[in-house]
């Protein structure tokens, strides 16, 4: 099978493809469910230190249990209603029993993971390095999702990426361990660095703790070297959704607006064209 997939990389891209779309699928349960048991843990926390009663135990509720259902009627899904991408378009978009509209969110979801996993089965051909960044690309997907929602960056998720990241660099993967090292440190530094400055200057908390690890967890994959690079892009596009926001939305300045969505695609992208990006720059400015 590996020899099959080496010598045909299509057949490699195909089929990362498909299971990108099975993922996809897997990611919209995870984006709704997760923060919600998190929220229930919390709170059965917060109860325990306040010495609150306990809330009465409900239904069990974790990424298995229960079936998923249709979240106007209650009807659920069966099998042949939860093929990635497929059910969606022959029922037009609609639920089997009471016809109210699907959510395009769940198509868009895994039809991102399906190209994005064949993308990345194409840029790096079959091996090691494509497996290891298809993980992390579907990591990145559910918290950009997740802190879109919620502005929140679940450390269930982001921890163990980033452990990862360094353990696929033990191996020489993606960068060298002691750049993988340093990546996480100076990632997690830097940002933590411009949200005190920032809340020095003003009183305010400019971001969220959880920026801080989904920046060491980009360090962690691609290397110190990849991090201006990752912040100086996400900065910039943030702006301007954040401007295009204010103007179209009358958004406020100073309303909360999550940043790990620009993170995780300026780190994803500086982690897969980094060098080619910066050499075309240097290049155009006449350094090279």
């Amino acid at each position: 099978m590996s020899a099959l997939l080496s010598e045909h990389p299509l057949a490699f891209v195909l089929l990362a493809l498909v299971l990108g779309l099975i993922v996809g699928s897997f990611l919209n349960v995870l984006v709704w469910r997760l923060p919600k048991m998190l929220e229930r843990e919390w709170r059965a926390q917060a109860h325990e230190v306040l010495g609150l009663p306990a809330e009465p135990a409900g239904p069990t509720y974790n990424l298995m249990h229960p079936n998923s259902c249709c979240p106007h009627c209650n009807h659920p899904i069966r099998p042949w209603e939860n093929i990635p991408l497929l059910s969606y378009l022959i029922l037009r978009g609609r639920c089997a029993h009471c016809r109210a509209a699907i959510s395009l969110r769940y198509p868009f979801t895994e039809l991102t993971c399906g190209l994005i996993s064949a993308f990345v089965a194409w840029h790096f051909g079959f091996g090691w390095q494509a497996g290891a960044v298809m993980l992390l690309s579907w990591g990145l997907l559910a918290m950009s999702l997740i802190d879109a929602d919620h502005q929140l960056l679940p450390d269930v998720l982001v921890l163990p990426l980033l452990w990862l990241g360094l353990i696929v660099n033990g191996f020489g993967l993606l960068t060298t361990l002691p750049d993988a090292l340093w990546g996480a440190v100076i990632g997690y530094m830097s940002l933590w660095s411009v949200f005190w400055l920032f809340k020095l200057a003003t009183g305010k908390d400019g971001m969220g703790h959880g920026d801080f690890k989904l920046m060491a967890l980009l360090g962690a994959w691609g290397g110190w070297q990849i991090l201006p690079m990752t912040l100086l892009m996400s900065s910039l596009v943030g702006v301007f959704v954040g401007l295009i926001l204010m103007r179209i939305r009358k958004t406020q300045a100073s309303a909360p607006m999550p940043f790990g969505p620009y993170l995780a695609i300026a780190g994803w992208i500086a982690l897969l064209w980094g060098g080619q990006i910066t050499d075309f720059y240097l290049q155009s400015v006449g350094f090279r």
